[in-house]
């Protein structure tokens, strides 16, 4: 399954994808959100994205929770983590849907955290 024709994207949007395992065996559909800016997007057939988590376990100081209260249109089935350590390139043809959007004062916490992240440690 591919992205229907005519889908169009942009920043900070919530996409659904099929992401493989890390050995390669097989893929399960993850959700995503769209870091790449919209000129970035314009241009190319790639997306730079950030990966979402359900499992929050994996809450560290590299993640970003959010709920219902964090997304545009308020639908978030559960509490979920945003990996900021998780970061991936995918084409666009790959993506299976759009969701929604997360808050523009959201992504900004999600862009403090990928600076940490990759700020050379003191």
């Amino acid at each position: 399954m591919t992205m229907k024709l005519g889908m169009t994207f942009k920043q900070r949007d919530i996409l659904l994808v099929p992401v493989p395992f890390t050995d390669l065996s097989s893929t399960k559909q993850r959700p995503v959100i769209v870091l790449s800016n919209d000129r970035a997007i314009e241009s190319s057939p790639d997306l730079l994205v950030v990966a979402v988590t359900s499992n929050l376990l994996f809450a560290n100081d590299y993640t970003v929770e959010i709920d219902s209260s964090d997304i545009e249109n308020r639908l978030l089935p559960r509490k979920s983590v945003v990996r900021c350590d998780k970061l991936y390139t995918i084409s666009k043809d790959i993506v299976l849907k759009r969701f929604n959007r997360i808050r523009q004062e959201v992504f900004l916490r999600l862009i403090e955290v990928i600076k940490k992240l990759i700020t050379p440690a003191s």
